[in-house]
């Protein structure tokens, strides 16, 4: 008898473009200060694009992800890239990335679901694994959100910075690699973190670029209050369905939205500190590429080993949320 596959991430890969904007630099952009900044996001400088494109720092994430793989772009099966901010509206991010890695027999899509965007795409890749349809898959979460911030909102415009995570997942018969998923949404808050012109409805005009229609748009103080309920609520149903509990977790990989977000959610779920990942405070809100590059650095620093078990949590405009559960 065949014994079951399950997904294991075999690479991983980030990039950050080196241009650093940090919180006192934006004290002569708007009215703010690095004391506050600090105090109420916990970030202090975030990596910009200059010159760069989206496609190009996914490229990027993902080279060092294959090498990791001992593979080749010629292997893929499947490339997926989980991004709200594309250098284009089409062609899709992934047919851009496919060509800079000669990924000719990848299929490739693109997946729109905000900051749990990664979670997303690593659900949907589990399932190509499982089911045997692919064996090579890259994954990649990239953001280049300094392209839609408002730089002239100081509510909106200390969060947020660019950046890339990457993996590839392989078929593995070990009892290894990703033991549950849980994904969930609810339109009804919709209009809580929302771009409102670019799209079909408001197609790109002289009024919506005078009115400052194409930048990010949110309502802080809401999307605060359920974004705790929802990141709790995400890791508790994926870690119940992996057959575990809190004890057996080594390392929570939160979305690096805002510290107070991250320190609220770990006291709900009565996780010790040590065992919480944060980065926010050297790239601030990266959208789904937050999680993909929490997941890099916390491998890289030993904070993840062989035999841990790992959960990501994520929340996200539309909204979406979803966890993650991986036993490394």
């Amino acid at each position: 008898m065949n014994k079951k596959l399950s997904a294991c991430i075999t690479g991983l890969g980030m990039c950050v473009p080196p241009k650093i904007l940090t919180n006192a630099d934006l004290e002569k952009m708007v009215d703010t200060s690095d004391e506050w900044i600090a105090q109420r996001t916990g970030i202090k400088e975030r990596h910009l694009v200059n010159g760069q494109t989206l496609s190009d720092l996914a490229g990027i994430a993902a080279e060092e992800a294959l090498q990791g793989a001992n593979l080749q772009g010629k292997d893929l099966d499947l490339i997926i890239v989980s991004t709200t901010t594309p250098d284009m509206q089409l062609p899709s991010a992934s047919c851009l990335v496919q060509k800079k890695l000669g990924a000719k027999k990848a299929a490739c899509f693109d997946l729109a679901a905000a900051c749990t965007g990664f979670i997303y795409a690593l659900s949907v890749a589990n399932q190509f694994i499982i089911s045997g349809a692919y064996k090579n898959i890259l994954v990649i979460a990239a953001e280049v959100l300094s392209a839609i911030t408002d730089w002239q909102d100081r509510n909106t415009c200390v969060l947020f910075g660019d950046g890339a995570g990457a993996v590839v997942l392989q078929p593995t018969t070990e009892k290894k690699g990703i033991i549950s998923t849980y994904l969930a949404a609810d339109g009804s808050f919709s209009d809580f973190l929302e771009v409102p012109a670019g799209g079909s409805r408001q197609p790109a005009s002289i009024e919506t670029v005078q009115q400052r229609q194409h930048f990010l748009k949110m309502k802080g103080n809401e999307t605060f209050k359920v974004a705790v309920r929802m990141l709790e609520e995400a890791a508790s149903k994926a870690v119940s369905l992996a057959g575990l509990n809190y004890k057996d977790v080594d390392c929570l990989i939160p979305h690096q939205a805002n510290i107070r977000i991250i320190k609220a959610t770990a006291k709900r779920i009565g996780l010790d500190e040590n065992k919480v990942f944060v980065n926010v405070d050297k790239y601030g809100n990266m959208s789904s590429a937050s999680t993909a590059v929490g997941l890099y650095e916390a491998v890289k620093q030993g904070k993840i080993k062989e035999g841990s078990i790992v959960v990501l949590t994520a929340f996200g405009s539309g909204f979406t949320w979803g966890a993650c559960v991986i036993k490394w």
